[in-house]
């Protein structure tokens, strides 16, 4: 059911979520728009309610043989995967500008991160080895779930989907993977080189929206689901899987604070609020969404980001002096509208407003605004676009701890002050999976951080041991007498 078969059909935002983003299927097709022209660059068929069994079929069927593999092909299976994709790499970065957008640098970063995994593929192999302990009379092993369904992103269309597959393959699962329905295409290159590589069976794909998605996370078959996106999907999905308890890894939206006391580095403190409010357009879950400066900084801090902000030329992701591209979607693009029109209507100061390119095209201006009240639609609810946005506070740790934690998401926040031991006291009391002290902690976590959402901004987590861990079962073995070796996945383990 829901297969648009000979029509056309817009899925409403209340309906499937907000990652949906006012995508058109027509005569069962997903219709790909580039948000900087608004021309139609591919028609991506929609898997039939047929078609998500099948797939999930087969990968079942694949899914014992494929764990009885040491881990150690698995993960050299996996490596070669990822250098297959590279042979592709220059086409996959531009069908990421044509599909969302981002600027080609952006899309070049991201997939030469998607194709360089062989340290992360190392630790997540790590991860799975089995536990000795007891001088070896009692062994801790893990069992893959099954099927794992992933959905992924959007906005980092191939090293998402691949952050999610991978600890899943790793494990022993096989994965059936649905990519998100503004960037089918991207994520259809990355599973041609997982599927060219691994068994058959193993690696899967199905196209769609959200009721591909409900789909899957709703088969019996399918052990667990994972997701990257935002918290009205992750909830439905929740709400789906509670039925049969199936295993879940959420990683959602966030609403990500700044705090920046009067004795920081300001430049330093400009500089990454600027870089980290409108990368990727702002189309970050761990965005910069909310800065807090020490009044008595106010007037210095604002100048620098305003001259910082000025560098960052909106345009087409193609075009080599764009910083930033145009929005995912007009539904996005008037969102960001709604909650800045609403700022400034309320009281917020506009600092600077950057142009945009003429004609069609889901620009929006870099935006700078100050003064803003706490009570404000954009300090409550996620923005996701390129603005940089700024209130200030008494300087103390308490309003400082306070302000930051005045949301329901909890993904990653910053922290900067020259006081290390202060920056410390209120990192710790702030309610985020990851903090950066004089630092994004996105830029310089290493592999091995967990990526852990808070709060409204997760369920589970992916990353770091004990996140690939989350794919799959801990099983204790345990004897009187010390054991010679151990089943590890069906495969013998010696040690």
């Amino acid at each position: 059911q829901g297969v648009a078969q000979g029509r056309t059909w817009a899925r409403p935002e209340a309906e499937a979520g907000a990652m949906v983003q006012g995508v058109v299927i027509e005569d069962g097709k997903i219709v790909v728009v580039d948000p900087a022209t608004g021309e139609v660059v591919g028609r991506v068929p929609v898997s039939s309610a047929e078609e998500v069994g099948a797939v999930i079929a087969r990968a079942k069927a694949a899914q014992v043989a494929w764990a009885e593999r040491s881990l150690a092909e698995r993960g050299a299976l996996l490596k070669e995967a990822c250098k297959k994709l590279a042979e592709s790499q220059e086409e996959l970065a531009k069908t990421i500008v044509k599909e969302m957008g981002k600027v080609l640098a952006e899309a070049i970063e991201e997939v030469g991160g998607a194709v360089a995994k062989d340290d992360f593929i190392d630790l997540v192999v790590e991860a799975n080895k089995p536990i000795v302990m007891n001088e070896g009379k009692s062994i801790v092993i893990r069992q893959p779930h099954g099927v794992v369904s992933i959905c992924a992103p959007w906005n980092f269309p191939a090293d998402e989907l691949l952050l999610l597959a991978i600890p899943a393959l790793v494990a022993g699962n096989t994965v059936v993977v649905k990519p998100s329905e503004v960037a089918p295409m991207t994520g259809a290159k990355v599973m041609e080189a997982l599927m060219a590589v691994l068994p058959s069976g193993v690696a899967n794909l199905v196209q769609g929206d959200g009721v591909v998605g409900g789909a899957l996370v709703q088969h019996p078959d399918v052990a667990m689901c994972a997701m990257t996106g935002s918290s009205a999907t992750g909830k439905k999905i929740m709400e789906s899987c509670s039925n049969s308890l199936k295993r879940l890894v959420l990683e959602l939206g966030g609403k990500d604070p700044m705090v920046v006391f009067a004795d920081a580095d300001l430049d330093k403190a400009a500089e990454d609020a600027v870089a980290f409010s409108l990368m990727n357009c702002g189309q970050v879950c761990c965005s910069i969404e909310r800065i807090y400066i020490e009044a008595g900084a106010k007037e210095v801090f604002e100048k620098k980001v305003v001259e910082k902000a000025k560098s960052w030329k909106v345009g087409n992701g193609f075009h080599a002096e764009s910083k930033v591209g145009p929005l995912v979607s007009e539904m996005q693009r008037a969102m960001v509208a709604k909650h800045v029109d609403s700022a400034v209507s309320g009281g917020a100061k506009l600092l600077y407003k950057s142009d945009v390119p003429e004609g069609s095209g889901n620009f929006y201006p870099v935006t700078v605004l100050s003064n803003l009240k706490q009570e404000m639609e954009i300090q409550k609810e996620e923005t996701f676009g390129p603005v940089v946005a700024i209130a200030s506070f008494d300087g103390s740790e308490s309003s400082a701890i306070t302000l930051a934690n005045d949301t329901p998401y909890g993904l990653a926040a910053c922290v900067y002050s020259k006081d290390a031991a202060k920056a410390r006291r209120v990192s710790r009391q702030i309610r985020a999976g990851q903090v950066g002290i004089n630092s994004y902690p996105l830029a310089v976590a290493p592999l091995s951080c967990p990526w852990v959402g808070h709060k409204g901004s997760g369920f589970g987590y992916h990353s770091g041991p004990d996140g690939w861990r989350q794919f799959s079962m801990p099983q204790s073995l345990v004897s009187e007498e010390p054991q010679g070796g151990v089943v590890h996945c069906g495969a013998l383990v010696r040690w």
